[in-house]
């Protein structure tokens, strides 16, 4: 089981805060940093404002040395397809080869127009030609060139470059980094992820649904012809733990949440109880979870993380 910690750093964090969590993150042996792309609190005040997911990253590249990094997810409104290819690209060149890119469609229309950033009510078809001209750029062989005429997008003649450092997972002859796509839909998004990513994600499942929307994608790689274990299956769910019912209940206010709804909902009680927890997704058939911090300061979280349930798990 692959272990990530994921970050919300809309809700307020400066870039030293971020540098704080991902040193904790790679020197407690954890596999990856990850953040939200979001610019726009969900509650509070947010201070000190938002930081970039892309610009944070590119600093990350260069301010740690082993763990991966990546989105979850950047908003396919928020960047043309050529400048967020540019982008990943550059920042993978950056961490030598450690960058991940989670890509969706969008859903909060409230920091949209707090930015004056365009909200279609139709956004799945600019996310499934956003998938075709970013990976079809990085995969162009270079001293060829890349044109694509969509529905939202046109390029023409485009050099395709610069290249990611990484082969991608789906064709190790062109270049690529590992693609993330998630979603809650039956076909569509599936069908996405069968087509384009290294890894399909559910977004703070249920847990009684997460067999179910694992069998979507199973039946979606059969019908694409793709062997099921080429994806890696994942969930993001958020972390509290506590050595106690006291520590519990403390992580818990610290978060504005209740410990009943976190233990209903998340990787969220004792040791023992998020050990065991964890290991029942793994029997789901997920082999990666991305634990929420949404404490940013509290980096004994991530230790106690490390110290007594990684070592327990299968």
């Amino acid at each position: 089981m692959d272990l990530r910690i994921f970050t919300e750093p809309q809700q307020g964090a400066t870039y030293d805060d971020l540098l704080a969590v991902a040193k904790a993150t790679e020197d407690l042996g954890f596999d990856a940093f990850f953040r939200s792309d979001h610019y726009l609190t969900m509650g509070g005040d947010g201070l000190p404002g938002p930081t970039d997911a892309w610009t944070t990253l590119a600093g990350l590249a260069r301010d740690t040395s082993r763990i991966r990094l990546g989105t979850l997810v950047s908003s396919a409104t928020f960047r043309h397809p050529g400048v967020l290819a540019i982008q990943v690209a550059q920042v993978d060149q950056m961490s030598g080869g450690r960058v991940e890119l989670g890509l969706g469609t969008g859903w909060f229309a409230q920091e949209h127009a707090a930015y004056g950033i365009p909200f279609p009510e139709k956004r799945f078809g600019i996310l499934e030609e956003q998938l075709a001209v970013v990976t079809g750029l990085w995969g162009t062989p270079v001293g060829e060139t890349f044109s694509h005429e969509g529905a939202h997008y046109t390029l023409t003649d485009s050099p395709a470059l610069p290249k990611p450092v990484q082969a991608s997972p789906l064709d190790p002859a062109r270049a690529g980094v590992p693609v993330i796509v998630g979603g809650s839909g039956p076909r569509r998004t599936p069908a996405l992820a069968a087509r384009y990513a290294a890894e399909f994600n559910l977004a703070f499942p249920a847990f009684d649904e997460v067999a179910d929307k694992l069998a979507n994608v199973d039946r979606a790689l059969a019908e694409a012809g793709r062997a099921p274990e080429s994806l890696v299956r994942s969930a993001a769910l958020v972390l509290c733990v506590g050595t106690d019912e006291a520590e519990l209940a403390r992580r818990a206010a610290a978060i504005g949440r209740e410990v009943p709804e976190l233990r209903e909902h998340g990787v969220a009680g004792t040791v023992d109880e998020v050990v065991d927890r964890l290991a029942w997704l793994g029997e789901q058939g997920l082999s990666r979870v991305y634990l929420q911090v949404l404490d940013l300061h509290d980096l004994e979280h991530l230790d106690l993380v490390a110290r007594e349930v990684v070592p327990r798990l299968p």
